[in-house]
């Protein structure tokens, strides 16, 4: 996929990362261990399935019928669809999931839970974000009309806010996906050849997105409508009541591992140059948190080792606890940042506390 043109400084510490490519394959390599899924890779997908399947199923086999009950189904489901986005999906759109590129790419189409397009998210995700992360105009997931996440957006009166309504937009974010940001993508992508670049055209791509919408909100929506004793209104509230747990999901952990006080939101200068190589852009634009949360980190697809995965987002997340150490040796000895938060809630309250300075204007770069 072709990708912006923008320039690192292959000049900065070009070692670095040779010597940490090196290290990590050596890890692999000594230990005879695979850089894809294992078996508890397998079982954990097993689980973020079934965390979405069984209360789906109890809604529609009428065997819970009480409101309480259904909307404690649809609870679960939003949790089980973060699971399934964090620890399964993410994996195989990096085809980390596993060696066979089929099963990798079946996977992938698990994005199709939320009623959004994989190859969106794919584009966004994997060329956009990992390239060019926290650098505006490049980085797509910080990019929204309603936060300001850098300080080199513009500052707007209703900024000052952010702190207070930001989770509210979080919490609709999967459902803005849906009804319209996968549509302006198409079309944006569309126009700059990276659909193309995946081998499709736009009406092709389009004409499955609305596939994709449709079937979704049939399955999601109008099955249970159907199915259910309850009114047709508790099943609407139960849905958004799903993707308002996913979407604050997504967002608390992508947000606290680069919009905090501590990363860097790097400009271009006037070659559209970066200041730094890949690498140590990716150092000093990520961080980690909670490294220590051995069930936290479990859930959530290891995504509080970020660091790693921005690295190495080739190699399953089930191995980023142990290569982490490597990681962060080898960042010290070449005098590179590594950010990390000890724990879930410090990271929300820089990520919070940036939110409030960047409305405020109060906040200096670094």
């Amino acid at each position: 996929m072709s990708a912006p043109k923008v320039k690192f400084n292959v000049q900065d510490q070009p070692v670095f990362f040779n010597e940490l490519r090196s290290r990590v394959n050596s890890y692999f390599k000594e230990n005879n261990i695979s850089k894809y899924g294992n078996w508890n890779m397998k079982l954990k997908t097993v689980f973020m399935l079934s965390l979405l399947l069984i209360p789906f199923g109890l809604i529609l086999s009428n065997t819970v019928t009480t409101p309480f009950l259904t909307y404690s189904m649809w609870v679960l489901m939003g949790f089980g669809t973060s699971g399934i986005g964090l620890s399964i999906m993410h994996d195989a759109n990096h085809g980390a999931y596993s060696k066979s590129e089929g099963v990798n790419k079946i996977l992938g189409y698990l994005f199709n839970l939320i009623g959004s397009y994989h190859v969106n998210w794919k584009i966004q995700h994997n060329v956009l974000h990992h390239s060019f992360t926290n650098v505006d105009g490049y980085d797509e997931d910080i990019d929204t009309p309603v936060l300001r996440f850098t300080p080199n957006q513009e500052r707007k009166s209703i900024h000052k806010f952010q702190a207070y309504y930001a989770s509210f937009f979080y919490s609709i974010m999967t459902l803005n996906w849906i009804m319209n940001k996968d549509f302006k993508q198409l079309k944006r992508y569309s126009d700059e050849d990276l659909l193309k670049d995946q081998g499709l055209s736009f009406a092709s791509a389009l004409t499955t997105t609305i596939l994709i919408k449709t079937g979704y909100f049939a399955l999601m929506v109008g099955l249970p409508m159907l199915l259910s004793p309850l009114a047709w209104w508790h099943t609407v509230l139960g849905f958004l009541l799903m993707h308002g747990v996913i979407g604050l999901t997504l967002a608390f952990i992508f947000q606290t591992a680069h919009v905090i006080e501590e990363t860097a939101f790097p400009k271009l200068d006037e070659n559209n140059t970066l200041e730094n190589n890949w690498a140590i852009h990716q150092m000093r634009t990520t961080a980690n948190f909670a490294n220590k949360s051995r069930i936290f980190s479990w859930f959530i697809g290891g995504l509080n080792y970020q660091i790693e995965h921005h690295l190495f987002p080739n190699i399953c997340h089930v191995h980023y606890r142990k290569i982490s150490k490597i990681v962060k040796e080898t960042a010290k000895e070449f005098n590179v940042p590594y950010h990390h938060h000890k724990t879930f809630i410090d990271a929300l309250k820089s990520h919070f506390s940036l939110l409030n300075r960047l409305g405020t204007g109060t906040y200096d770069q670094k």
